[in-house]
């Protein structure tokens, strides 16, 4: 908690004044749509991820034992976001810790309570991240009959996923995600993988992404690259205490340094973009068309002139928010702190504070805090400066707020643009 702060203060840092201003000039064309990741049973989890973000919210947060959010509150949540909702499907995301831990019971009653309030005319889907260790035929037939899309972490072949992907008990998982594999494809789930990509298997590109593709069959993939400054567990994103922030590129901006700003387990920036030209080069020579990578997938979208397809290279952010078996609701999955909670469903509508000039601000401020470093960059409409809660570090200028993993985004984008572009323009002369 940052000294002065009570646990219902929310400020925003970096964020000029303007932007909380009527002022339609710099405001984007928002509509109501929102989305929100449930964490009904809060940060519990039966692995111990060595570089997970959110295990430590048990404590930040003083969860019980057993978090859980009770019927009554469930129903409320789920009749309050069908509610907020203005378009005709309506998504609903359950991820944790680790959801499956509540049971399948639990979720039987997630679907009770849609029926129960779906409008006429509306339709409900629900999506499901999970690590696959409890996923057994019971689960997989009551995922199939409700039509759940599942996510499954999974950081690439035995050796590389069980590096940090293991039990409470120190035990690796790597078997017991393939059973859930296994389980998923008799019973025909569709599931997505998301990959971690920290200072270990982001050594490995071409391993990973042919076993997920050759070896799984997988054809979407989540590539999410892992930075967490030291102090997370204490301070939150954009509230750091340290005056001594390094400048891009110095030994104290990279992970294993005994001065670094961030974990060792933070993937270095400039392996994170060999990692991704690599896999880029194997995906636009193999396999496009048939696998859909997420980071490759929207920086085409946004060549031709689409809106980014992930928040994180969107040009605006605060439309994806994160409540947590209480009641209580964050601006975003990863500002799950004090100083971003925008208030209880007990109290408030979902909507109401989802759409709050508070959230708005929040949104905005990720393009109106930008440094002129990225503001004179020309992979800025691509990058839009990530997100916000990686600017942890200076620009070569000195000046506050430069994404940490600038260095390796930029040796990508050089290297993908031009290729990108020409598949554009043969998309758009074919469609023409």
């Amino acid at each position: 908690m940052v000294k002065g702060l009570t646990k219902d203060t929310v400020l925003l840092p970096n964020i000029p004044l303007k932007t909380a201003q009527k002022d339609n000039s710099v405001k984007p064309k928002y509509k109501r749509r929102f989305h929100v990741m449930a964490k009904p049973g809060g940060a519990k989890c039966n692995i111990d991820c060595k570089y997970c973000f959110y295990l430590h919210k048990e404590k930040l947060l003083h969860q019980p034992k057993q978090p859980k959010m009770d019927y009554d509150l469930l129903e409320k949540y789920i009749v309050d976001y069908i509610n907020s909702q203005d378009n005709q499907n309506i998504v609903f995301s359950w991820q944790g810790g680790e959801p499956t831990l509540l049971g399948i019971d639990y979720f039987r009653k997630i679907i009770f309570f849609q029926e129960k309030h779906k409008p006429t005319g509306k339709n409900i889907y629900n999506d499901l991240q999970t690590n696959g260790v409890l996923i057994n035929d019971e689960w997989c037939k009551f995922l199939s009959e409700n039509n759940f899309l599942v996510g499954l972490s999974i950081d690439g072949p035995e050796k590389i996923h069980d590096y940090y992907r293991i039990s409470k008990s120190g035990k690796p998982t790597f078997k017991k995600v393939m059973q859930a594999i296994s389980k998923l494809n008799k019973f025909n789930i569709k599931f997505n993988a998301l990959v971690t990509v920290n200072n270990f298997n982001v050594k490995y590109p071409l391993d990973i992404y042919r076993f997920l593709v050759n070896d799984l069959g997988i054809t979407y993939i989540q590539f999410t690259p892992c930075v967490e400054p030291k102090q997370f567990k204490e301070e939150a994103p954009q509230f750091s205490s340290d005056p001594n922030v390094p400048k891009i590129g110095s030994d104290e901006s990279l992970p294993g340094h005994p001065m670094s700003i961030v974990t060792n387990w933070s993937v270095n920036p400039d392996d994170w973009g060999f990692f991704l030209k690599t896999i880029f080069t194997e995906w636009i020579n193999n396999d496009l068309g048939t696998v859909l990578v997420n980071l490759f997938e929207s920086a085409l979208a946004q060549i031709m002139g689409k809106p980014s397809q992930i928040c994180v290279m969107s040009e605006f952010c605060g439309k994806a928010l994160a409540i947590e078996h209480n009641g209580d609701l964050y601006s975003c999955d990863h500002f799950v702190y004090d100083e971003y909670k925008l208030g209880n469903i007990k109290s408030h509508k979902l909507a109401d504070m989802a759409l709050s000039v508070r959230q708005e601000a929040f949104g905005m401020s990720k393009r109106e805090s930008l440094p002129v470093f990225c503001r004179k960059c020309p992979h800025l409409k691509l990058c839009w400066g990530e997100c916000p809660k990686n600017r942890i570090i200076r620009t070569p200028d000195g000046e506050l707020g430069l994404n940490y993993l600038c260095s390796g985004f930029r040796d990508f984008f050089e290297y993908s643009t031009p290729i990108l572009k020409g598949l554009a323009h043969i998309l758009q002369t074919h469609k023409s």
